[in-house]
C-alpha cells in the first residue's frame, strides 16, 4: 500500500472496516478506516472510493460527500441505496453508485424463513405463555402445503425460494418487475399481482423500494389477499401502506410479520406494536454473523476491479 509520503494524486480509499482486516486488497491505493465516527481520517478531496458505513443513517453516510470532489465510486454495504440518492447530484461527473446486491442475500432470506415459520407456527405466542409460566399447546398452521407468493425475484428473492425448497410448500409464486423464466419457473410482472393474491397464503416482499413500489401495498393489494393469509415484508416499509395494513391486522382478517416498517425506527406507543396477528423485528436482516465476511469480499472483489480499472459490479446509478 503506498504511505502518505509517496502519494502525488488522489488515491483515497475510504473503508467502514479497518483495511488490515480485509485480506486481497489490492496494491497502490491508500486505505484509510471511517466507521462514521465525528473526524474524517483523511481529506475527503483525496478520497476515490468511498465505501459507505454500514447502518449509521443518510444523514452521517452522506456527510462528506460534498468535500468528495474527486470520489469516483460510492459503494453501498446494502442492497438498497435510496439512503444514498440524494447525494447523487453533489458527486461528480462520472462518479458510479454501486450497491451490495448479494451481500445480504443468506441472512436476509434466512431471516424471512424464520419470520414465516414464527408467525405461521405462533412462537410469539408460545413465548408469552412461557414468559407467565403457562403451557398451552395449541394447534397451528405449518408452511407445508402452503402457496407462497414472492414480490421481488432478485438475489433475495431466488434465495429466499432456495429456503422454502425443503418445507413442502404447495407452490412458490415468483413475481417481479418484467416477467421472464428461470430454471425453477416463470416470474410473472408486476401487472400480474392482482390475479395471483387471491391464492397466496403467504406473501413475502423482497422487492426494492422505488417509485414504482412505494406503496404498493396499499388497501387495494391487501383486499385481494385471502382471509387469513400471512404478509412478510423484509424489504422496506415504504412499500406498505402501514394505514391499510393496521385495518386489516386489526379486522383480523390477515397477520403480518415485518422486519421494515413506516416509519422506521416505529416509535414507541403506534399502535403497529399491538395491533393483532403481527410480529415486528427492527430491521435486523442484514446484521448477523454472515455479514462480516460477505462484506469483506464484496470490497475486495470490487477495489480489485476498481484497481484494474475494469467494470465494476452492481452499478446502480452514474452522477453527471
Amino acid at each position: 500500500m503506498a504511505t502518505a509520503d509517496q502519494r502525488t494524486d488522489a488515491n483515497d480509499v475510504w473503508l467502514p472496516i479497518p483495511p488490515g482486516e480485509i485480506e486481497g486488497l489490492p496494491e497502490g491505493l491508500h486505505y484509510v478506516h471511517w466507521d462514521a465516527g465525528p473526524d474524517y481520517p483523511a481529506d475527503p478531496a483525496r478520497c476515490v472510493f468511498y465505501a459507505v458505513p454500514y447502518m449509521k443513517g443518510a444523514e452521517v453516510s452522506l456527510r462528506p460527500l460534498s468535500r468528495m470532489s474527486r470520489v469516483r465510486v460510492v459503494q453501498t454495504l446494502t442492497a438498497g441505496i435510496e439512503h444514498m440518492l440524494p447525494g447523487l447530484a453533489q458527486l461528480p461527473s462520472g462518479a458510479q453508485l454501486c450497491n451490495a446486491r448479494g451481500l445480504h442475500d443468506a441472512s436476509t432470506a434466512e431471516l424471512a424463513l424464520t419470520l414465516i415459520l414464527a408467525a405461521l407456527r405462533d412462537v410469539p405466542g408460545f413465548v408469552r405463555s412461557q414468559d407467565a409460566g403457562e403451557w398451552r399447546p395449541a394447534f397451528r398452521p405449518a408452511l407445508a402445503d402452503k402457496s407462497v407468493l414472492i414480490v421481488g425475484y432478485g438475489s433475495i428473492g431466488s434465495a429466499i425460494e432456495d429456503r422454502l425448497t425443503p418445507f413442502e410448500c404447495a407452490r412458490v409464486v415468483r413475481v417481479a418487475r418484467t416477467a421472464r423464466d428461470t430454471v425453477r419457473g416463470p416470474v410473472h410482472p408486476l401487472s400480474d399481482l392482482s390475479a395471483l393474491l387471491p391464492a397466496a397464503d403467504v406473501v413475502v416482499l423482497a422487492t426494492p423500494l422505488t417509485e414504482e413500489t412505494r406503496g404498493l401495498v396499499g388497501s387495494g393489494f391487501l383486499a385481494r389477499m385471502k382471509d387469513g393469509a400471512l404478509l412478510v415484508n423484509i424489504a422496506r416499509g415504504g412499500i406498505v401502506d402501514t394505514k391499510a395494513l393496521l385495518a386489516e391486522l386489526e379486522s383480523g382478517r390477515l397477520r403480518a410479520a415485518l422486519d421494515v416498517t413506516d416509519p422506521e425506527p416505529l416509535p414507541a406507543g403506534h399502535p403497529l406494536w399491538h395491533a393483532p396477528g403481527v410480529l415486528i423485528t427492527p430491521h435486523v436482516g442484514g446484521p448477523s454473523s454472515a455479514f462480516l465476511p460477505r462484506a469483506k469480499r464484496l470490497l475486495r472483489d470490487q477495489l480489485t476491479l476498481f484497481a484494474a480499472r475494469e467494470p465494476l459490479r452492481n452499478v446502480i446509478a452514474t452522477a453527471g
